[in-house]
């Protein structure tokens, strides 16, 4: 159905200093997921115009189940009920020790079988060609295939084969994935940030490279530097791999942006719904 035009003109100041373009940049962090629905909740409770999604590993999860139209309540019951098993299995190590197929279906029976054309929202996923390490932004097929693929950590989970490539996780890449969210029409680019690097000096020497690489995949792809503002929620010492914590992980988010609100609707240029103007 054709979109209703409107037969004012924009006003001179409209026309000169548009509204931004909101948009979402979802950042990868494994079992830290959860953060993403508490993030995503508020906004959108807010009232906040996002305007396109991208996502990079769990970030993609997330994103594709918000572009699909799944209610954010129905995700977070989800979120309960969330495990490994539900997501992997075991296969013969040739190219991984686990398949996330299971991940595939998963995901394919809560939005649909479906592809990108087919959102709610405009929406991009990142996964990294394993041959070349390069970032591959997908945008056309079966939107739970890209998702497998941006979530197939190399080595450990069996990479997924797209339009003749072997693609892996999009954090090895992209982490957060600001460039593909602009490639959507986005102006301003918000990034929640689950990658945060802590050090965790119980560890020994091991936090030291720990931390290291959390370093180097949060800056993978530039997206940290790129965002035009970043939601980064405090997830020092949370694990990557437990989901025992998935519902403390999403009020976690939600403090986060509920804290950002003022600084998101400043730069939008508008005033917060339900703000009156002080004389």
């Amino acid at each position: 159905m054709p979109a209703a035009t409107s037969t004012s003109e924009p006003s001179a100041a409209e026309a000169v200093n548009p509204s931004p373009r909101l948009g979402l940049a979802l950042g990868g962090g494994v079992a830290r997921a959860p953060a993403h629905l508490g993030a995503l909740a508020v906004l959108e409770t807010a009232g906040v115009p996002i305007a396109c999604v991208a996502g990079s590993s769990a970030g993609a999860i997330v994103g594709a189940i918000f572009c699909a139209g799944v209610t954010l309540a129905r995700t977070q019951e989800l979120v309960g009920t969330f495990n490994w098993w539900r997501i992997a299995r075991p296969v013969w190590p040739r190219t991984g020790f686990v398949s996330f197929d299971r991940l595939e279906t998963w995901l394919a029976d809560l939005i649909g079988d479906i592809g990108f054309a087919d959102l709610r929202l405009p929406f991009a996923v990142v996964a990294t060609d394993l041959e070349t390490g390069e970032p591959v932004i997908l945008r056309d097929g079966p939107v739970a295939r890209a998702v497998h693929a941006s979530c197939a950590v190399p080595s450990f989970v069996e990479p997924v084969a797209v339009a003749g490539r072997l693609l892996g996780d999009g954090g090895v890449s992209n982490n957060l994935p600001v460039d593909a969210t602009r490639a959507l029409g986005a102006t301003y680019v918000v990034g929640v940030d689950l990658f945060r690097p802590s050090l965790r000096r119980s560890w020994g020497p091991l936090a030291f490279g720990v931390a290291a690489l959390e370093n180097l995949v949060r800056r993978s792809g530039g997206g940290i530097e790129a965002a035009d503002f970043l939601i980064c929620p405090d997830l020092a010492g949370e694990s990557y791999f437990r989901f025992q914590r998935r519902l403390a992980l999403v009020e976690i988010g939600a403090r986060a942006a509920e804290a950002q609100l003022p600084e998101i609707w400043a730069a939008l240029g508008v005033m917060a719904p339900g703000t009156a103007s002080k004389p």
